[in-house]
């Protein structure tokens, strides 16, 4: 894999962009908005990590401009529009280029495998920390890891490829066969702390009060009943500790759900918590306190419009 294309040039992208691209690789980004497109193009990426501070050349451009011959595509929109990107991507679905998703929530590989196959997605989680200040400036201190596989069941071969790219370019990664539980734990942990932050205004360490842990609990519990209903076994203990790690942690962080609400600008909730509800309740699960963290999302949402 030598020619990357990756879609939004948010935090996640931008730094996805930059440490693939001092890698060696050919790295294009791109985004809808002009003005921090020509940025991108004229000033590269800044970025700050453990590693130091430097500025890495990126070719930033609209969706329609990028020429054919990618071998793999990263969408990194907010799961809103992830089907918008994806559309937009559609005709570098050639036969020869794959498809990746490490976004947040349910649902983001679907929208890819209706563009580029099912056989020609990859899909997985991370939680490698990064923050964006203005067009181009990215930010990333403390370790994360990428776990990523395939969508369709069998081999790992491309999955291993693209664990190798990573890892080239100086970043903690594995292929994992047993992908679709870590991206459930993951949904768990999301529609439990994101959408309790962002109705209560908290930040994680404030959350972190007995009625804060039973609204957790039971959202965790939800979920999970759920995967097992969808035949993805998941570890409710594992959840809970990676919950208590982030309260006693990273007490000061504030959910991006949060901030995107504080923002004025539209939250992931559909494709976390709503798709998680979808999903329960054509399995016949109840999910009455992840349903009750997301109508109030959206009526919060649906005021702020107003």
């Amino acid at each position: 894999m030598q020619n990357i294309v990756i879609v939004g040039a948010g935090a996640m992208g931008c730094y996805f962009a930059a440490r693939l691209g001092e890698s060696g690789l050919a790295v294009t980004l791109v985004d809808i908005d002009p003005v921090r497109l020509e940025i991108l193009s004229r000033e590269g990426i800044r970025i700050s990590d453990d590693r130091g501070e430097r500025v890495v050349p990126i070719q930033a451009m609209r969706a329609q401009d990028v020429g054919p011959g990618a071998d793999l595509v990263m969408l990194f929109t907010k799961g809103m529009h992830s089907a918008a990107a994806a559309r937009s991507i559609a005709h570098l679905a050639d036969g020869h280029c794959y498809a990746l998703t490490l976004q947040n929530g349910l649902g983001n590989a679907e929208i890819l495998a209706d563009i580029f196959t099912p056989a020609r997605v990859l899909m997985g989680v991370t939680d490698i920390p990064a923050d964006l200040d203005g067009a181009n400036s990215v930010a990333s201190h403390g370790q994360g890891r990428i776990r990523l596989g395939h969508m369709v069941a069998g081999s790992l071969a491309v999955a291993q490829q693209a664990v190798r790219m990573f890892v080239r370019s100086g970043m903690l990664a594995e292929a994992d066969a047993a992908i679709q539980t870590a991206i459930w734990e993951k949904a768990a942990f999301n529609a439990a702390l994101n959408a309790l932050a962002t109705v209560s205004g908290a930040t994680v360490g404030e959350m972190d009060h007995p009625a804060g842990h039973r609204i957790i609990n039971a959202v965790i519990a939800e979920v999970a009943a759920t995967a097992e209903a969808a035949d993805v076994p998941v570890d409710r203990q594992r959840i809970c500790e990676k919950v208590e790690f982030a309260l006693a942690h990273h007490r000061s962080h504030q959910a991006s759900m949060l901030q995107d609400m504080l923002a004025g600008r539209p939250t992931e909730i559909e494709s976390i918590n709503g798709a998680i509800i979808r999903i329960a309740a054509q399995a016949g699960i109840a999910t009455p306190v992840t349903s009750t963290l997301a109508d109030m999302v959206r009526l919060m949402g649906a005021n702020r419009s107003r």
